[in-house]
């Protein structure tokens, strides 16, 4: 082959590769992708779950308190919270290992207030292809005015 025959045949072979050089190359980038969208869709799962039990955690505290606050003694008021703490998660179906509900009634003075702080466990660790150990403990605090015009213990 000549020099020119040889360029010829180099200069038709470069005109043909531009044309078939990205074969497969959307092949490849959706395999190195796919991945990190899959990774990003479970952390967001992962922080829905958070935000949601905190949403749940804070209507249930402030059901608990209203509950609390027309209660007419302390042992009555500790228990309406608890339970109604209890129930308003249960109804919203949250996941909770553990459910702590801590009352303070300030002497359910007329006048005075009555503060729950509702605290969950949230597990983590069955959202298995992010590997999250554990769980993690959420908790929403709600005040309610004990009304000024009540009665005493009845």
């Amino acid at each position: 082959m000549t020099r020119s025959g040889a360029q010829t045949a180099h200069t038709r072979r470069l005109q043909q590769v531009p044309a078939c050089g990205d074969r497969g190359s959307s092949t490849a980038e959706a395999a190195v992708v796919t991945p990190l969208l899959v990774a990003i869709l479970l952390f967001v799962v992962l922080c829905g779950r958070l935000v949601s039990a905190q949403m749940d955690l804070d209507a249930a505290a402030s059901a608990a308190a209203r509950s609390a606050s027309l209660a007419r003694t302390d042992t009555a008021a500790r228990a309406a919270a608890d339970r109604t703490a209890r129930e308003t998660l249960a109804a919203r179906a949250v996941t909770c290992r553990q459910v702590t509900v801590t009352v303070d009634t300030g002497g359910l003075r007329p006048g005075g207030a009555v503060t729950v702080t509702v605290a969950c466990t949230v597990p983590l660790s069955d959202l298995a292809l992010l590997s999250v150990p554990g769980s993690r403990t959420v908790r929403a605090t709600a005040t309610s005015p004990v009304d000024v015009w009540r009665g005493g213990p009845s």
